[in-house]
Parts: C-alpha cells; sequence; structure tokens
C-alpha cells in the first residue's frame, strides 16, 4: 500500500512563520509592558477570557447566540443578494439596455459609507433585524454584481457566435455558455460579497442590538475590556476564514475545470 506524502511548500512556511512573528511580536509587547495591558492584553488573558465566555456567554447569553445571530443576519442577506445580483449582473452583462437601467444606481450606492445610510433605514424599516439585513443585503449587492457584469463581458465572443451559427437559441447560449463561462469570477464575487457583509455586520449591530459578535466588541469597547474585544475580533477573523475555505471548496465542486483549460 502506497502511503500519500505529505509536501510542505515554501509559502506554508512562509505563512506559518508570518504568525509565529504576529504571535511573537503580541507576546513581547505585553511581557515587557511596551503597551498599557488595559489596551492590549496578553495572549493568556485572551485565552482564558475566550475559555470563560464560552462556558458563561457574555451578558447572560452564551456565545453561540451571540454567534447564531449575526450570522442569520449576514446568511440571510448574502442569499437575497445572491439570487437577486446574480441574475441581473448576468442580464446587465449580455443586454446593455438592461445594464443602462441598473448600472448606474449601483455605482450611486456602491461608494456610500453604510452608516451613511442606515440612519435612514431605521427610520424606514425600523430597530429589529429588517434594517439590519437590508443593510448587509445592500453591501452585499454591489460587489457581486459588478463581478457578474464584469464576467459576461469577458466571455469570448466566438463562443457565443459558433453556437448561434449551430442552431442554439438565445436560452442555450446563456445557460449553456454564459453561466458556466461566468461561474469562476460569480464565486470571486461571493467571496468578495461575504468579506463585505461581515466588516459591514459591526456597523449593523451598533443600532438598538442586544446580541451578535459585532455587538458583544462594541458592548466590550464601552468599559474598555480589551480581552473581550480581542475574542471577538478573532472570533469574526477565524469564522470568516471557515466561511471563506467552504465557498472555496463548493467552487472547486461547481468549477472543477478552473485551472485546468
Amino acid at each position: 500500500m502506497v502511503k500519500k506524502q505529505f509536501k510542505i511548500t515554501v509559502e506554508q512556511i512562509m505563512t506559518t512563520l508570518t504568525w509565529i512573528v504576529i504571535l511573537g511580536g503580541w507576546y513581547t509587547i505585553t511581557k515587557f509592558e511596551i503597551v498599557s495591558k488595559t489596551l492590549v492584553p496578553s495572549p493568556s488573558k485572551v485565552f482564558t477570557s475566550f475559555i470563560n465566555i464560552l462556558k458563561d456567554g457574555y451578558s447572560g447569553d452564551s456565545i453561540w447566540i451571540h454567534l447564531w445571530a449575526s450570522f442569520q443576519r449576514l446568511f440571510t442577506a448574502l442569499g437575497l443578494a445572491i439570487v437577486t445580483a446574480v441574475p441581473l449582473g448576468l442580464l446587465s452583462g449580455y443586454y446593455k439596455k438592461v445594464r443602462a437601467i441598473i448600472d448606474s444606481v449601483v455605482e450611486f450606492y456602491r461608494p456610500l459609507p453604510p452608516l451613511a445610510y442606515y440612519t435612514l433605514l431605521v427610520l424606514w424599516l425600523g430597530i429589529d433585524n429588517t434594517s439590519k439585513v437590508t443593510m448587509l443585503y445592500l453591501a452585499g449587492f454591489a460587489p457581486m454584481y459588478i463581478a457578474c457584469v464584469s464576467a459576461v463581458t469577458k466571455i469570448n465572443q466566438d463562443y457565443i457566435l459558433s453556437a448561434k451559427t449551430l442552431g442554439a437559441t438565445q436560452n442555450q447560449v446563456f445557460f449553456k455558455i454564459v453561466l458556466p463561462a461566468c461561474l469562476p469570477e460569480i464565486f470571486v464575487g461571493l467571496r468578495t460579497a461575504v468579506g463585505v457583509e461581515y466588516t459591514t455586520l459591526v456597523a449593523a449591530e451598533m443600532v438598538a442590538a442586544t446580541s451578535g459578535i459585532g455587538w458583544l466588541v462594541l458592548d466590550a469597547s464601552k468599559f474598555l475590556k480589551a480581552d473581550i474585544m480581542f475574542v471577538g475580533i478573532l472570533i469574526m477573523g477565524i469564522t470568516g476564514i471557515l466561511i471563506d475555505v467552504v465557498l472555496r471548496l463548493i467552487e472547486n465542486k461547481m468549477v472543477f475545470w478552473k485551472g485546468h483549460v
């Protein structure tokens, strides 16, 4: 029986060394009190706080409730963005008249900071999850839409013309050529949208929220609980990486030809 050999690449070594340097620098700063421990808690203090939050929760709720609250808002908004941004982006890239209607609206609100219009969303939709999900949706819609439009415009027109020459209908061209060709960039837009929505999540949980990882970090900051803030930030970072890993796995399954053509 042949055993698989796992090779360690130079890139993996560099990544490992990078995190060793970061963690070593963090430990050194707190060990010699270069910065006040109130502002930068030690790794051991953060780890202890993490264990305590796992056991006792925060502000009366378990860490899983906070995670569920944030993920519910995040994935609801992401699902809405997928079912609207992908078809509209593909249609806008395929039909210039559709792009003329939608593109200018997206380009207008895309550069706006989320907090600039969040107060309006709260006034219009209330302080519950509806306004929060809407803001996350708007944050995720733009990058996904733009990625889809870009993907369509990059398709080799010879493929489309060849298919039409062979008698393919408009629907067949769209679903057999346009959509598969756009899948790699659609996933790039999806991963970008998740990142943008996750960064916007903290802003969404600033107003009238009593749960969520973003709210946990903001609430801890009011009482200068830097160790709790570090725990929340680390949880957000780690869960963000895990979400991206899952999206990569799905992409590898659906876009199995990527990198082989």
